[in-house]
């Protein structure tokens, strides 16, 4: 009865009734059976309001998916008014100033553009950027959902708009609408609705077309054609000429190994730049040739032919010609503003055509000083030319750059691209180290011929010009008068792979060798005038290295950065553009700390007397300390002058552009060393930069350098030398192993013969000797990769001489 007591009740039966039990009839009465704590009211209420709510969401989610449907409808609707701009998009080209607030010219891409119809470009070539960019391109509807999905949540994952279209309607849409500097998610429904669009109202031959004839290809290259051009036209000519007047578009005589390192350099034109980076360059056109296999657009014959196809080399590419006043300096900074503003196809958009201002550093003053001091001192044009950088040692900027005095004709950038041994100028990277391992300037050395037997039995001979020795000698005067026994028994002290690591520290950017040529400037590869002056601006700001947020190459591990090309870069609003990393396009200074305190100021203590007595005395300036250093390669092939003052660092290099041809006679019949050309053209040139940047009135402060030459290098003077005034009179030459007469600072006549005494390096009993070292390849010209491609020629041989000799 437990189970019953709360659900029944007992009632009384009728009076005198009897059922047999006692209890007088009483009836047993059952009451509903009910849930526990749940009212029989309550639960129907909540019944109703169950299915209440239920109806609501309904409603509001068919509501809701009619507003996505409409808005999407839109959308697509809306978009269609794009249309007529991405057919004549807007382009607006972008002004270069210098520093000194002056128009320069115009950014501008190869050739401008060179647009062609669809008959006008190769079938193998519309394969090749299908089969990596888009194989599905003839049968999707111009959007890629997996790719859409995949941007959304990197795009979420990052916190940033970071990935980018997959189609290649979807691609040529981004491009065109670059200029819109808009990245956001909105954004990218935009263009894959318009580039859906696109696909039902434009033919995929038509797209094709456009999108081939928008992209950027690298080194200058805007649109297919350009870009055939620039990178085999030269190759066809002998056999399959294209491209001038009455013969076809290159575009439309490409092979299958061409249109397929075309195609793989759209991903990346800096990254998989063949001139820049083949190795990377090779290894995408290949990805590229396997695809195409795959997709059966090439045969197996053809694909075994095109993989061992050579890449096209730098003498093999056509440049077309700056449009701006200074076309070597602005072709080095071109890629630099494509990189600067995201690379690939969306910086090159930008760049271009975007309306931009950029802000360079060169001074139009300095250059027309560096351009006429180069013209005073090489008149002739089919003898030696020079190269020649100068940098702000205040903020490593750019304020000179001339790489060749014939742009049309000879684009190859030598101040940036041209790789040529350093001789003696890379002394100074030996002298510091020694220094930082705590060997002292008046340490003696023993100057002699020597011959050292290497590894497998080859022989490496050291010997002094003339076989000029001093016997026993100081590190500090070995530098004075550039002894090379002294510096290859230094070199291998300190050991030469530690002196090519404080050289890449120092700016030095090309790969530097660790032979035993080393000390003597005898590199596998050749350094630039740019690396150079860099390098030696370390020296100059007492062991800082100065870059800046915008230096080309930074952020690339080992590989320093490079000094200062651009100021800045404005929108059309008149305001820094928004760089895609962050931050504004407006350049930062920077340092590195690279040399032990004191160490420059020792090195640049020596090498002042250089100039005050050694084989650089035809740089001396009265009035002006100077610290620098001359070179001179075997067989007189590249002459040196690299110094600094204590407001510039200008280093020139002085030879034959295209080939490596000896300078024995060019000097008023003399061989022309580093202290003949270079040094007068570095005077002369600083002479005109002092006209412009005067320095600031001072006091002689050492009795040694008012009236007559230091004999001995002070031991504390500070690297970056001041307007002390300096003596302009001609040391002694022949003492010791030292340098010849200095010669007068005056350039040579018209004919272009020298001076009326001998080189200022050369001469009897100069340090600027000769060396018989083992083979190391010689002295490259191969351009470094310095973020950039911008215009370049011809390239002058790889092999030069082996080593440098002063």
């Amino acid at each position: 009865m437990d189970d019953h007591d709360d659900r029944t009740t007992t009632l009384a039966g009728p009076h005198g009734s009897a059922d047999g039990n006692g209890d007088g009839g009483a009836q047993v009465v059952q009451f509903p059976r009910q849930k526990r704590g749940f009212p029989l009211g309550r639960r129907r209420r909540e019944k109703r309001f169950r299915i209440r709510k239920l109806r609501l969401l309904i409603v509001l989610f068919g509501l809701g998916l009619l507003a996505i449907v409409s808005a999407l409808f839109g959308m697509l609707m809306a978009v269609a008014s794009d249309l007529p701009h991405l057919e004549a998009p807007a382009h607006e080209n972008s002004v270069i100033l210098s520093h000194d607030n002056k128009t320069i010219g115009t950014l501008t891409g190869n050739e401008r553009r060179i647009y062609l119809q669809e008959d006008q470009i190769a079938p193998v070539m519309k394969h090749a950027i299908i089969a990596i960019e888009d194989q599905r391109f003839y049968t999707n509807d111009g959007v890629d959902l997996r790719g859409i999905a995949r941007a959304a949540v990197q795009d979420v994952t990052s916190k940033q708009a970071a990935q980018g279209a997959s189609t290649i309607p979807q691609q040529f849409v981004k491009i065109q609408l670059a200029a819109e500097n808009d990245r956001t998610v909105f954004q990218k429904l935009r263009e894959a609705a318009l580039a859906y669009h696109l696909s039902h109202k434009w033919s995929k031959e038509r797209i094709l077309r456009d999108y081939l004839n928008a992209i950027y290809f690298g080194n200058g290259a805007y649109g297919i054609e350009s870009a055939a051009r620039t990178y085999f036209q030269a190759a066809h000519d002998e056999t399959d000429p294209c491209g001038d007047r009455g013969q076809p578009m290159c575009a439309s005589r490409l092979r299958p190994e061409e249109a397929a390192l075309l195609a793989g350099i759209v991903q990346s034109p800096s990254g998989n730049d063949p001139i820049a980076h083949p190795v990377a360059a090779k290894r995408r056109r290949d990805v590229v040739l396997l695809r195409m296999l795959q997709q059966g657009y090439i045969t197996r014959p053809q694909y075994d032919d095109a993989i061992r196809a050579q890449l096209p080399t730098r003498d093999k590419l056509s440049f077309p010609v700056e449009d701006t006043d200074y076309p070597y300096f602005t072709s080095w900074v071109k890629q630099q503003v494509v990189d600067q503003l995201g690379g690939g196809q969306q910086g090159a958009q930008k760049a271009f055509g975007g309306g931009l201002k950029v802000k360079t550093t060169i001074d139009t003053r300095l250059q027309s000083a560096a351009e006429a001091a180069i013209k005073q001192w090489l008149p002739a044009p089919d003898g030696p030319r020079a190269a020649l950088v100068a940098i702000h040692n205040e903020d490593g900027e750019v304020r000179a750059m001339v790489g060749g005095d014939d742009y049309p004709d000879a684009p190859f950038n030598l101040a940036t691209q041209g790789q040529r041994q350093p001789g003696s100028s890379f002394k100074p990277f030996v002298l510091a180290r020694a220094l930082e391992d705590g060997i002292s300037p008046q340490s003696t050395w023993e100057s002699k011929k020597k011959t050292y037997v290497l590894k497998g039995g080859e022989r490496f001979t050291v010997n002094n010009y003339n076989d000029a020795y001093a016997g026993l000698t100081t590190l500090a005067s070995a530098t004075t008068y550039s002894d090379n026994a002294v510096f290859v028994q230094v070199g291998m002290k300190v050991r030469p792979a530690r002196v090519a690591t404080l050289a890449r520290r120092m700016g030095i950017r090309t790969p530097i060798s660790h032979n035993f040529a080393l000390p003597l400037g005898g590199l596998r590869e050749g350094v630039t005038p740019l690396d150079m002056a860099h390098a030696y601006e370390t020296f100059a700001t007492g062991g800082t290295l100065v870059y800046g947020s915008m230096s080309p190459g930074l952020g690339r591990g080992k590989i320093p950065p490079g000094p200062v090309g651009i100021e800045r870069i404005d929108g059309t609003d008149g305001k820094a553009v928004d760089l895609p990393e962050g931050g504004k396009a407006i350049n930062r200074k920077k340092t590195r700390p690279v040399l032990k305190d004191g160490i420059a100021n020792e090195v640049g203590a020596i090498l002042q007397t250089v100039v005050q007595k050694g084989s650089g005395t035809r740089a001396q300036i009265p009035g002006v300390v100077i610290a620098g250093k001359t070179g001179t390669t075997e067989n007189y092939g590249d002459a040196w002058f690299v110094g600094w003052t204590k407001e510039y660092t200008v280093a020139v290099w002085v030879g034959y552009p295209d080939k490596f041809k000896p300078m024995k006679t060019e000097f008023q019949g003399e061989a022309v060393a580093g202290g003949t050309y270079p040094a007068g053209i570095w005077k002369t040139f600083m002479e005109g930069l002092l006209k412009v940047d005067k320095l600031p009135d001072t006091k002689p402060s050492d009795p040694a350098l008012d009236g007559g030459t230091a004999t001995t290098p002070p031991p504390t003077e500070g690297a970056a030398p001041s307007a002390t005034p300096v003596p302009t009179a001609t040391p002694a030459g022949g003492a010791t192993g030292g340098a010849g007469a200095g010669g007068a600072a005056t350039p040579p006549p018209a004919g272009g013969a020298g001076g009326t005494t001998p080189p200022a390096d050369g001469g009897t009993g100069t340090g600027e000797g000769a060396t018989t070292p083992p083979a190391t390849g010689g002295g490259g010209t191969t351009p470094p990769a310095t973020g950039g491609a911008g215009g370049t020629g011809a390239a002058p041989p790889a092999a030069t001489p082996p080593t440098g000799t002063g």
